[in-house]
């Protein structure tokens, strides 16, 4: 521990955002990290408190007192290794994840917790820069070849750990190009896809193959998912052709709103919306592009979809932009004692929602409106939980003017005809059925195919998905050779 009272004497300090009339002129990141001696100042705040809540509280186990110190003490490499032992891909985590381990911080009782996320995201960006990110290969090879299916952060963690234990790794991939929901949903805004690119010529330096393009198994023609497959491989060609198969897709099926008026033009899923301006910002063509350039939007779900939608609309220029959420306004501060170290319900505010957003709770869409086909506006009101369901408040039914309807209101499963491809017993909620007990772990129904990530466990966060690529990596590895030293 650097600073025995660091945490009496140092208050937090938060990452810095460049100014809002100039970052929504623009698609790239826009957070100002710590420098080395604001990270340091940081760092020393870490309590040495003796049963550190944070790491149970990372899903990847992130062993953060232990790089805290490092960066308290300037050891910015071996920071970089402890942080690399437990996390593929800390550049991901380090600006896209909500941090659940400062909410399990134990400063975070009675204090501001520890910025451990801002560490992060300082460690990998100096590694980074200093070139101490290189390609692992393996020592050995095995033999044994190994197909992964959908390549999000679940994909890349179970590819990345297969190709190091010395296996042949093919990595498929649906859409033109490596990442999933990285790549085709987050903004770039929020995470600049150059951070994937390097990764992937990171993994190909270390054995794993990528093919893109490719869809396994098969999708319905009507299906509003993202698919720009050229071409088509059978389930039954992957389990002839490898020694096992890692199903690792996403929860791309979203929820949908069926109530009158949803037919018309202008009402669309999130996941229309924005992959087609991730493609735009790679440089990419694409036809009748989904724009809110001067229009009235208005997006259904709070959640991180939904604030994503809002950060693209203003920088399509929307006259105006705003969020319903169905559930209540959470209060302003958490209940520390009643909920640490766990997720803490309270008013989360994005920067997207400081961009511009007039924000609305518990409110219920009706019905849509619109004129010649197109959607002009919906009807909403209020409502309140009562005997465990929604009921509307008398007098609170209003009428909004909107151009454009975007539906963000997460995702119920992943897609079902992928799933029936290969044969495999689904969950109640329609997620690939397959135990995270450690022996077996992984492993569906069908020999020789295992399943993690949001196919697994739906909906969910990335660090969640590289803790289960991990996991599902060390199983895959114990199945083909009887043992594994990869960590789980």
């Amino acid at each position: 521990m650097g600073k025995i009272t660091g945490f009496m004497e140092y208050e937090r300090l938060e990452e810095g955002y460049k100014p809002v009339p100039e970052r929504i002129k623009h698609y790239k990141e826009f957070v100002v990290g710590l420098d080395d001696g604001k990270a340091k100042i940081q760092a020393a705040r870490c309590m040495d408190c003796g049963t550190p809540f944070c790491n149970s509280g990372c899903p990847v186990n992130n062993i953060i007192p232990d790089f805290n110190d490092l960066v308290f003490q300037g050891d910015w490499k071996n920071a970089s290794t402890v942080l690399h032992s437990t996390n593929n891909f800390p550049e991901f985590t380090g600006r896209i994840c909500p941090a659940p381990c400062e909410a399990a911080c134990t400063l975070n009782v009675n204090d501001d917790a520890v910025g451990i996320k801002s560490i992060e995201h300082a460690i990998i960006d100096r590694a980074w820069a200093e070139d101490w990110v290189q390609p692992q290969p393996p020592r050995h090879k095995t033999g044994k070849k190994v197909a992964v299916v959908g390549s999000g952060p679940a994909g890349m963690a179970a590819a990345q750990q297969l190709a190091r234990a010395g296996h042949d790794v093919t990595l498929f991939e649906k859409n033109d190009r490596i990442g999933g929901l990285l790549r085709y949903g987050i903004p770039d805004f929020k995470m600049e896809k150059s951070h994937i690119d390097r990764r992937v010529e990171q993994m190909t330096a270390e054995g794993v193959t990528f093919r893109t393009g490719v869809l396994v198994g098969a999708m319905d023609k009507d299906s509003k998912v993202t698919n720009w497959a050229k071409e088509t491989i059978s389930a039954e060609q992957l389990q002839k052709d490898f020694d096992a198969v890692v199903l690792t897709g996403g929860a791309e099926q979203s929820r949908d709103l069926p109530v009158p008026g949803r037919d018309l033009d202008g009402i669309h899923f999130a996941m229309e919306f924005l992959p087609q301006q991730n493609k735009v910002n790679a440089g990419d063509k694409v036809k009748a592009q989904l724009r809110a350039d001067g229009k009235h939007v208005i997006v259904m779900g709070g959640g991180d979809t939904g604030s994503d939608c809002v950060g693209t609309s203003n920088r399509h220029g929307a006259a105006s932009v705003t969020q319903f959420e169905l559930m209540p306004q959470p209060p302003e501060e958490e209940n520390r004692p009643m909920t640490w170290p766990y997720w803490p319900i309270k008013l989360r505010t994005s920067s997207s929602h400081e961009e511009g957003c007039v924000r609305e709770f518990a409110i219920s869409t009706k019905k849509f409106i619109g004129e010649k086909g197109k959607v002009t506006g919906l009807v909403t009101v209020h409502v309140e939980f009562k005997d465990g369901k929604f009921v509307e408040i008398a007098g609170t039914e209003k009428t909004h003017k909107a151009d454009l309807v975007l539906l963000a209101m997460g995702f119920v499963s992943p897609v079902a005809t992928v799933l029936d491809a290969f044969g495999l017993d689904k969950d109640g909620r329609g997620n690939a059925k397959a135990s995270t007990d450690f022996a077996g772990g992984y492993a569906t129904n069908v020999p020789k195919v295992f399943a993690a990530g949001d196919m697994r466990r739906g909906q969910s966060l990335v660090v969640w998905a590289i803790r289960e690529g991990r996991q599902a990596a060390r199983s895959v590895d114990e199945f083909l050779m009887g043992f594994s030293d990869l960590p789980r």
